[in-house]
């Protein structure tokens, strides 16, 4: 696969935003420079607007007016048959291993280098995880590596498109519509990324999003499930109301609801609903001041990156990426621990990715799958990386000074 490590779409390159100010003395002592915070919250400005208005017309539960324009929009640009908002990532994949009926004996093969509720979903409901390896290039799950594990008993398989680059959703696509499993897409980062043109989140059968206050468009808490194939939405829509067919009954499809399936309760709040929903409104100056911070940093760091043996995001010609994130791979453990120690000195905030989950406690416990786990790629990369302060407000002076701050770093 061609890769590059320029950013993954057109367009006129942003200002690099003004140089660090020169600090004035308080009280004859210099005047300490504000901390960096790893992330902030995204505010665009009509959230506490809408959130009002859920509350004034009286409908807070769930499945409110701003639920409904949430889950329409979502359906148009993703181009998908249903999308339910659910209280979390985790629930829409919780949700997920439900509608694909995973129990004991079942296998589902994920990457290693993931957050935990990519597998815990499916481990709740008795399924072995099966860990893959990742590609060095970007993140992904490694597709060469996958065919070879599925087995009889192999139930799914759950793609997760780091930081927002797609993983190679044909290879991966192909491999499950030959060995007949689903594809269940974690797609945590990377809501209206492309790959070779299509959305992320609609390859799969399933695919989970994410609004976490981590995440380009965040209510705090919540998620969606993405229904491709049209044979699971009504069921969905039960699981998704704790077992009975409600949804069916406020639709004057059934004269009265009643326990029909398993089921929990998957809806988040209409007020929710209401914060997300401003934030979709501002998806376009979102997105673009997100690709400005991205960009600032790619430019910034990749001489210093090439001198240092170190190495920035890898996004591929045939990706649009979400610029949800930015990271740094580091030479070693011991740099990367040093450079964040560096820059905490500085008030920066930095931060590692994911402990392997192979070697996890848990992982060790459920054994990865039917043999030992050989992820050499995901254990390299996790001692190695370090992610940047990254989030919409982060100020031009701010961010120029992590830069400077990261350039500053002499050890080892």
């Amino acid at each position: 696969m061609e890769t590059r490590r320029t950013p993954s779409s057109g367009g006129v390159r942003r200002s690099r935003g003004a140089t660090p100010p020169v600090r004035t003395a308080v009280g004859g002592q210099p005047q300490v420079p504000a901390r960096i915070p790893f992330n902030r919250p995204t505010i665009v400005g009509r959230e506490l607007y809408y959130i009002s208005q859920a509350i004034h017309e009286g409908h807070s539960a769930g499945d409110g007016r701003f639920s409904r324009q949430c889950q329409a929009w979502l359906e148009r640009e993703l181009g998908v048959p249903k999308v339910l908002l659910t209280t979390s990532c985790t629930d829409a994949l919780e949700m997920a291993a439900a509608l694909l009926d995973i129990s004991p004996g079942d296998e589902v093969v994920v990457p290693s280098f993931t957050f935990v509720s990519t597998v815990n979903a499916f481990v709740l409901r008795g399924a072995a995880p099966v860990f893959v390896d990742i590609r060095p290039d970007t993140l992904n799950m490694d597709e060469r590596l996958l065919e070879p594990l599925i087995t009889a008993r192999t139930k799914a398989v759950v793609p997760v498109h780091y930081g927002g680059v797609g993983c190679e959703m044909d290879e991966i696509g192909a491999i499950a519509a030959r060995r007949g499993i689903a594809v269940v897409e974690d797609n945590a980062h990377g809501l209206l990324a492309r790959y070779r043109g299509k959305r992320l989140g609609s390859f799969g059968t399933l695919a989970a999003q994410s609004f976490h206050e981590t995440k380009n468009f965040t209510c705090g808490e919540g998620g969606a499930l993405v229904v491709n194939d049209s044979r699971f939405v009504l069921r969905a829509e039960i699981i998704r109301e704790k077992g009975t067919d409600r949804s069916r009954f406020f639709r004057g499809e059934v004269d009265k609801y009643t326990w029909v399936d398993i089921g929990s309760s998957h809806l988040p709040s209409d007020i929710l609903a209401a914060f997300l929903y401003a934030q979709l409104e501002a998806r376009e100056s979102i997105q673009a001041r997100r690709r400005e911070i991205w960009e600032r940093y790619f430019d910034g760091l990749e001489q210093w990156a090439a001198r240092r043996g170190a190495r920035l995001p890898v996004v591929p010609d045939h990706c649009d990426q979400s610029y949800h994130l930015f990271y740094v791979i580091m030479p070693s453990a011991e740099s990367r621990q040093g450079l964040i120690r560096h820059l905490g000195g500085q008030g920066i905030q930095a931060v590692f990715h994911y402990v392997p989950l192979h070697l996890s406690p848990m992982g060790h416990r459920l054994g990865g799958g039917p043999a030992p786990a050989a992820c050499p790629v995901t254990e390299e990369i996790s001692e190695r990386i370090v992610r940047l302060p990254f989030y919409y407000d982060l100020a031009g002076q701010d961010q120029a000074r992590v830069i400077e701050a990261v350039k500053s770093f002499r050890g080892r």
